[in-house]
């Protein structure tokens, strides 16, 4: 390969790097914006981070893809030792725990309002109960098993 061609392939290879980690940082701001409509109950704005959210992922896979065919391109780039890769690593772990974080949160609201809801509607607090066809009966109070 020419030194001419390394170097485009390089430069190629730093702007979607440098890409990737623009998008990281809008999707570290969307996980916090997440996390502020789970704490105040906005769910008009936790349906706005979601979405952005997905768009978000959506272009990292779609910049990885490019990454990954402008590797291939020059097997001699170490990924590993790279310190642009190293920071998107680092960047995607923190996602990672700050998506976690969020999913516990939506986690435990989700099973409060299960119970507020089977308190509410007499129900059993439970998720129900499986019938012989396998079909999950959800808030079948008693039922009975025999005719006398």
């Amino acid at each position: 390969m020419s030194p001419q061609l390394r170097q485009e392939f390089n430069e190629a290879l730093a702007a979607v790097q440098g890409e990737m980690h623009q998008a990281l940082d809008q999707l570290v701001q969307v996980l916090r914006t997440e996390r502020d409509a789970l704490d105040t109950g906005n769910t008009e704005a936790l349906g706005v981070a979601g979405t952005r959210k997905q768009a978000l992922m959506q272009q990292l896979e779609q910049l990885d893809a490019e990454r990954r065919l402008l590797a291939r391109e020059q097997p001699q780039t170490e990924a590993a030792t790279d310190p642009a890769w190293t920071a998107i690593v680092e960047s995607l772990q923190h996602c990672h725990r700050l998506n976690q974080r969020n999913g516990s949160i939506a986690i435990q609201r989700l099973q409060l309002v299960r119970q507020a809801l089977a308190v509410l509607t007499g129900a059993d607090s439970g998720s129900g109960l499986y019938d012989r066809s396998g079909e999950l009966h959800a808030g079948a109070r008693s039922r009975s098993l025999a005719a006398a």
